[in-house]
């Protein structure tokens, strides 16, 4: 049982290296300059999958022992991951130059690829069964 449940952050870890080598791959093949960029990719990614991580971590925690608030513990865990990427956008988001367009992209194409598993996982926990 540890072992299946552990299983999944195991997973989120090869979609996040997955998504992080195609993400890295498309810039490169496109040209695009990531120099100027004020948030690296690497640091997007860590910062997203160790919210990720965490908030599958305490969903778990929260299985155990009340399996009925899950879904609203993930409502909440998710709420709380889209406050603090707004606050890691603000600077971003303050820039007004034309070419901030594609840290802006990529911002959210890893924001929702993140989100996009997290429900995957959160769906995949809350079908077992007891």
């Amino acid at each position: 049982m540890l072992l299946k449940n552990y299983k999944s952050i195991l997973h989120l870890f090869l979609f996040a290296l997955t998504a992080y080598i195609l993400h890295k791959a498309a810039f490169f093949a496109f040209a695009i300059n990531t120099q100027n960029f004020f948030y690296s990719l690497e640091f997007l990614y860590l910062i997203f999958f160790g919210l990720a991580t965490l908030l599958y971590g305490i969903l778990l925690i929260v299985k155990n022992k009340n399996f009925e608030i899950v879904g609203m513990v993930f409502l909440f865990g998710t709420f709380a991951q889209m406050l603090l990427g707004y606050l890691i956008l603000r600077p971003i988001l303050a820039n007004k130059s034309e070419e901030v367009m594609m840290e802006k992209i990529s911002f959210f194409i890893t924001f929702i690829l993140f989100l996009l598993f997290e429900t995957f996982l959160t769906i995949r926990l809350l079908n077992e069964k007891q």
